[in-house]
């Protein structure tokens, strides 16, 4: 925490769903500890129940956490009573949880590729139709959508993924551009991340059968933490006049000639 300025969304109300580990537990520890409060969610009950304890532990901040089927409207829409009920409301929405399916055009199966598009396209769907009439009544808010830099580069064997990845590039422009029409005031933006340091990745590294870039890789694996650092700033009330926009973190990997 040295030499960071605190409180930068104290009092907003976030829920980060894919809390467990990787990208979402980075995003809510960084967010709990610039003041919000924060509702981790994962489909991993006992991991996202216990990152939420260690976080709050750590930060005092409020921090509750639920079981979460990004992919069921039953439970995007309990997961919501939730924050309303405990919360109070809705500032924030991380929609954050993803998979990896590792295989091609041709050797990708339909039943993975709807479990891919399940989790992060319908996921993310569901997560916006819901959220926006709790952030609507909030006053506005902000959604942050995690697509990734496969929705603008080629990556074969992440096919379903990349797939799935640009469904939310997309939808995020016409999120946006719905509730500015509808004058909300609500932000819709999306972060398209490289390789990260996270275990999806390490995950995905091993299923290719490829390291890890080591230290002498000039591109390298990022740190959540680096993409934490984004969340937060669309969280906060910094990015007030950001709408709509896309938001690589990739260390230049995208113009890698």
């Amino acid at each position: 925490m040295a030499g960071r300025v605190a409180g930068r969304v104290a009092g907003k109300r976030v829920l980060v769903t894919g809390a467990a580990s990787g990208l979402g537990l980075a995003d809510a520890r960084r967010l709990a500890e610039e003041g919000a409060a924060v509702l981790m969610t994962d489909i991993n009950r006992e991991q996202v129940e216990h990152q939420a304890r260690t976080i709050a532990a750590e930060t005092a901040a409020r921090v509750l956490s639920a079981c979460h089927d990004v992919g069921s409207e039953a439970q995007w829409q309990a997961v919501l009573a939730l924050a309303e009920t405990q919360l109070g409301g809705l500032d924030v929405l991380v929609n954050n949880a993803g998979i990896v399916v590792v295989a091609t055009p041709e050797s990708t199966t339909l039943e993975q590729f709807r479990q891919a598009n399940r989790v992060m396209s319908e996921g993310v769907f569901l997560g916006c139709k819901y959220a926006i009439p709790l952030l609507r009544a909030a006053g506005g808010g902000s959604i942050i959508n995690m697509s990734s830099l496969a929705s603008h580069q080629g990556y074969p064997v992440f096919f379903a993924y990349s797939a799935a990845k640009g469904a939310v590039r997309a939808m995020t422009k016409s999120v946006a551009m719905h509730c500015q029409l509808n004058g909300d005031g609500i932000r819709c933006n999306s972060i398209h991340a490289g390789a990260i340091d996270t275990p999806m990745v390490a995950q995905a590294n091993r299923q290719i059968g490829l390291e890890a870039p080591g230290d002498d890789d000039p591109i390298g694996l990022g740190r959540p933490e680096d993409v934490a650092n984004m969340v937060l700033y669309l969280a906060s009330d910094e990015s007030a006049f950001v709408n709509g926009a896309e938001f690589v973190i990739d260390n230049g990997l995208l113009i890698k000639p």
